[in-house]
């Protein structure tokens, strides 16, 4: 048998008989000219990707404390200052209502144009640092807003409450405040899988830095925030128009800037990404990330027919987010609040009980937060022996459980009714910062288990990390709409106070716990170790 060696490519013709053709009718000739390549020597085959040392996604992930910072401060002073400020109780939570409508906007937009930004700098670091400029601007504007309504006219003395000037500066920075956050938060969530990949393991441990992160920014900001003497460490905070309570907030805000430059420092010099290549055939590659199928990906206005091609699964860890999350925002909008008016029994322009509650329930916060550290550091071993569902549905019922506690303190406190200068019962405040603690270990799991599911699951569609992520935040932002615009009016019908929403909360929470114990699928790891078990 002849044996050729010649460089040159071998040409071959097949010889096939030709289909029957109708009267009347040609046939285009069909090329069955195939190629077979020369014994050139072939190159030696590329190496893996290199894994990402669990080092540097604990630098990444970093920039969730400083973004949780302020956050916290958030949850545990704005509600009682936009109060002072003279925005009633009952329309206090509409001003939240700008969290949920910037994430259903922001968060899309932000993920569609990360995924396939080809900036030199990387596609997801660009927009965490300008995220972090945002949040500097938006906690200025937010701690400085009584000065800014001074200058602008509003009247400072005791028989006026109502400062609409403060109040617009406040909304303005109170509104950029969450536009920065989901420009920070998806883009860093999404750099996350980016350098796991498809190792579903290091995605959950890398979500869990994220997590303990946002617990170590938790802890400083509810610390920061529970601390009413910070006027007088910085006194410059202390104006004409920004009595004592607002110089506190001013100098907490102030020490939050210090925070976030820091750690966004860290997280943008340790994340080292790839700029996004774009070649000839139209496909974008980065090295150490998953390439985004563009002609798939849809923007915030295509979502909605996206969500027609979404898997059930998909569709269960969407429903169980909405109703975990419609019974997170009451607690969130109103803890420190809840404290202040139904276990000290206090009001916002009355006396010092109400303030010396916001302070204990920042106190409380801090613990829960303690907790939520943790819970996440031991994340990976609760979900590999428990399962994700299992771990998150649990996690839902212990947070409902908290909730009905919440309800019978009040309940018990209005009975007693020794609420006045002496203060709330010892037992009682202890058994509400008790419940305020346990809630830090299902918070963990909120902020962690649903987006490492989602991630593993929306891969297969052809949507890129960022656009994935605001996916799942459509499941977060909804509720919130539904919960800002009802939970005011819905406790001014049953006279006032926090504890219809918190009843609201309490049933969500339970039922989203069942449904994610007897309805969510296992994911693929789990399935795996299940069917290794039976062999």
């Amino acid at each position: 048998m002849e044996t050729h060696h010649e460089n040159k490519t071998e040409i071959i013709r097949e010889k096939k008989d030709p289909p029957p053709t109708e009267p009347g009718r040609r046939i285009r000739p069909i090329n069955t000219t195939t190629t077979r390549p020369s014994n050139r020597p072939r190159p030696p085959p590329q190496p893996p990707l290199a894994r990402v040392p669990l080092t540097k996604l604990l630098k990444v992930t970093s920039v969730a404390g400083g973004i949780q910072f302020g956050w916290a401060l958030q949850l545990s002073l704005l509600t009682p200052y936009v109060q002072e400020l003279g925005i009633p109780h009952a329309f206090a939570s509409i001003i939240w209502l700008c969290g949920p409508i910037s994430g259903f906007f922001v968060q899309p937009l932000v993920g569609h144009l990360s995924d396939r930004s080809t900036n030199r700098f990387g596609r997801r670091r660009p927009f965490i640092f300008i995220g972090a400029v945002l949040i500097i601007l938006a906690v200025t504007i937010v701690g400085f807003s009584a000065d800014i309504g001074y200058l602008m006219g509003d009247k400072v003395d005791a028989k006026n409450r109502k400062r609409p000037m403060a109040i617009v500066a406040f909304v303005i920075g109170f509104w950029l405040l969450d536009v920065a956050n989901n420009t920070t938060q998806g883009p860093c969530r999404a750099l996350l899988a980016d350098l796991t990949g498809k190792d579903h393991r290091r995605n959950r441990v890398a979500n869990a830095y994220y997590s303990l992160f946002m617990a170590i920014g938790n802890v400083l900001g509810f610390a920061t925030g529970s601390y009413t003497s910070w006027f007088t460490i910085f006194p410059f905070t202390l104006t004409y128009a920004c009595s004592e309570s607002c110089a506190n907030l001013k100098s907490a805000f102030l020490i939050d800037i210090i925070f976030i430059v820091i750690t966004t420092y860290i997280s943008i010099t340790a994340a080292h990404e790839v700029p996004l290549i774009v070649r000839s055939e139209g496909t974008n590659v980065a090295e150490g990330s998953q390439p985004s199928s563009h002609e798939q990906e849809a923007f915030f206005w295509e979502l909605f027919g996206t969500f027609r091609y979404l898997p059930g699964s998909v569709w269960l860890i969407l429903s169980v987010t909405a109703l975990t999350w419609v019974g997170w925002f009451p607690f969130l909008l109103f803890d420190t609040d809840w404290m202040g008016r139904e276990v000290y029994g206090g009001d916002p322009d009355e006396g010092k009980l109400y303030h010396q509650g916001v302070s204990t329930g920042a106190l409380g916060l801090m613990l829960q937060s303690v907790i939520l550290g943790i819970t996440s550091v031991l994340m990976e071993k609760l979900c590999r022996k428990l399962g994700s569902g299992i771990l998150w549905g649990v996690s839902n019922i212990v947070m409902s459980l908290c909730f009905v506690a919440m309800l019978v303190i009040a309940f018990v406190v209005s009975k007693v009714d020794s609420t006045g200068s002496a203060g709330p019962p010892n037992g009682a405040v202890i058994a509400a910062v008790t419940v305020f603690t346990i809630l830090g270990m299902p918070l963990a799991v909120t902020y962690s288990v649903p987006y490492a599911l989602i991630s593993s699951r929306i891969e297969s569609l052809g949507l890129g990390q960022g656009l994935s992520m605001g996916v799942l935040n459509l499941a977060i932002v909804i509720p919130q709409v539904i919960v800002s615009l009802g939970s005011g009016p819905w406790d001014q019908l049953f006279g006032g106070g926090n504890s219809p929403s918190i009843a609201v909360a309490g049933v969500a929470a339970f039922a989203s716990g069942l449904m994610a114990i007897l309805i969510l699928p296992p994911s693929r790891t789990e399935k795996t170790r299940v069917r290794a078990m039976h062999v």
